[in-house]
Formats: structure tokens, C-alpha cells, sequence
């Protein structure tokens, strides 16, 4: 269940806009005329499959990937790129840290490195869950643990937008669960969160909106409860399995059916009951041995998506 993390925002400020953005590697078309904008506040997920583009997107907007054509613009668009990306906290690779230095010097050498307050990270330890461990070496740290460290580095400059390529693979369900709980804390914070996932459960449980994409297409772009309202789908069986399939495709409610072991999959476009449905199939002489009305789960609307892009 989606939790937004951070509703008490009303103003729609501006973070970062795309502008058919897009990315050809010789005949590989990475990203594709791809556009959206992110809005202060919320917490968005790149989703889409590995390969699908979402890497090569936070590439180009960090300038570490030159784009082919497009535009992207930080904030108001009034500072250059380099000085936008001052105010941008992101993690787009494994953590990068000595082994043989502690969580705070290492912390302290990333301070030096981007001219911020070293006063800052007790309390960015602190947001992280590693404060009691700020005095061990970086060798000792769990997968997880490293990760957290590298949240903490990129929060030193206290930035608008914080920027995370799949924040939790590698890691065990405790490390996951705890990657998911700082976001959730960071974001409430007023912070505004952009992370690229190919897990449906994690945009589902930490995102408030989501850009879908693959082979380097936009899909879908807007709020996950918005991609979630749909009007849900019948599963239906019954004996007249041939008549049944005929009057729901010629039905305007319902925009596919499918049939798979003997079990009738309709999906609707429009509100429709089931007392509604059952009164119509029966009027057509059809009767329901079966009848169960779902809502559609992202997954399945991230399926079906997804399956009209060949």
C-alpha cells in the first residue's frame, strides 16, 4: 500500500523538467524522446525493467552522460547545470569509500571534497541509523550498512532532490526494509526523492509518483494512485464459455478479455457492478458459475502496459 510520505506539500515548485531527452548508443536507442517533470515535495520512481533506460536517464540529468538530442532543465532554469547540481544529492554507483577508514572520516573527506560543514554528520549518521557506528572502519560495514553510508554522503549538502539508482539490490529483506524507511524518513523531511527501481514493490510501498519506461519509452508518467484507480476486472466461468467471451467483447464497459483455463479475465474501462453484469448475462441467457470482481494491482497494470510495447 502506497504511504505519501510527504502530502503537506502544496506548492508545485519545479525541480527538474525533461524535454524529449533522449540517448542513441550507434543503433541502440537507450532513452527515446523521453519527457516528464518532477515537482518539489514528492517521492518519484523511475520503473521499468533492467535495460530499460532508467540508469542513462540520471546519467544525462547529472551530466555524466552526454545526451543526443533534448533538454533538461534544474529548477528554475536561471543557473547553469554544474551550480544546479550543487543543491542535488545523488548515488548512481556501489559505495566508493576507503576500507580502512571510519564511517566519519571517510564522511569528513567528503566534506572537504564538496566544501560543506563537517559539523553536519553526526546528524546525517544520525538520519541513517549508523551514528553508533560512525568510529568503525568501512571494511567492517554489511552490504547494507554501506549503502546507509552512502545516503548519508550524499545529504551532507543538505540538497533539494536526492537521486538513488536501485538504492536497495544486493541487499537482504532487513536491509531493503531499512533503505525504505530512511526514504520514507528523508522525504517527510521535505526532501524531494528521485530513484530508479525495477521493483514494483518498492514504488508501490515508497513512491507517491512514478514514470514508467521501456526500451528507453515513457509508458506512463503521474501519481501511483492514479495509475492504481482503475475500474478493476471480472473473473467470470461459466458453461456458455464462447457466448460468454462474444457479449463482453461486444460490451462498451470492458476494454480486453482473456481466457485461460477455462476462466474469463474481463477488464473494465468503465464503473461497472457486478449485480450489473450478472443481470446482463443472464438476460442473454448465460449463467455464472463463477463471479469475482478484482482490482487491478500495479503489477498488473504495469503488465499490461508494458505488454503493448513490442
Amino acid at each position: 500500500m502506497l504511504e505519501n510520505v510527504n502530502s503537506k506539500n502544496t506548492l508545485l515548485e519545479t525541480i527538474l523538467t525533461l524535454n524529449n531527452l533522449t540517448k542513441h548508443y550507434g543503433k541502440v536507442k537507450a532513452v527515446n524522446d523521453l519527457s516528464f517533470t518532477i515537482e518539489k515535495g514528492n517521492v518519484y520512481g523511475i520503473l521499468g525493467p533492467n535495460g530499460s533506460g532508467k540508469s542513462t536517464t540520471l546519467g544525462m540529468v547529472l551530466n555524466v552522460v552526454n545526451a543526443t538530442s533534448g533538454a533538461f532543465q534544474w529548477f528554475d532554469g536561471s543557473d547553469t547545470t554544474h551550480n544546479a547540481l550543487k543543491k542535488v544529492g545523488a548515488i548512481i554507483e556501489r559505495p566508493n569509500f576507503y576500507p580502512y577508514m571510519t564511517a566519519a572520516q571517510n564522511l569528513e573527506l567528503v566534506c572537504t571534497i564538496k566544501d560543506v560543514d563537517p559539523g553536519k554528520i553526526e546528524e546525517k549518521l544520525e538520519i541513517v541509523h549508523l551514528l553508533d557506528r560512525k568510529d568503525s572502519k568501512f571494511s567492517t560495514f554489511s552490504l547494507g550498512m554501506k549503502q546507509r553510508l552512502a545516503i548519508a554522503s550524499a545529504l551532507l549538502n543538505d540538497p533539494e532532490i536526492l537521486i538513488l539508482d536501485e538504492p536497495t539490490n544486493g541487499l537482504d529483506p532487513q536491509g531493503i526494509h531499512q533503505i525504505r524507511e530512511i526514504i520514507k524518513t528523508i522525504a517527510s523531511g521535505g526532501t524531494t526523492i528521485l530513484l530508479a527501481s525495477h521493483l514494483l514493490d518498492e514504488v508501490e510501498k515508497v513512491c507517491s509518483h512514478v514514470v514508467i519506461i521501456r526500451k528507453g519509452v515513457k509508458l506512463y508518467a503521474g501519481p501511483v494512485d492514479e495509475l492504481n484507480a482503475s475500474h478493476g476486472f471480472f473473473e467470470l466461468r461459466c458453461e456458455k464459455q464462447a457466448e460468454l467471451i462474444s457479449v463482453l467483447e461486444s460490451h462498451q464497459d470492458f476494454a480486453s478479455i482473456k481466457e485461460e483455463n477455462g476462466l474469463v479475465t474481463a477488464f473494465l474501462k468503465n464503473p461497472l457492478t457486478a449485480e450489473e453484469l450478472n443481470t446482463l448475462l443472464f438476460t442473454q441467457g448465460i449463467v455464472l458459475s463463477h463471479m469475482v470482481k478484482r482490482k487491478e494491482s500495479l503489477e498488473e497494470q504495469f503488465l499490461q502496459l508494458t505488454a503493448n510495447l513490442n
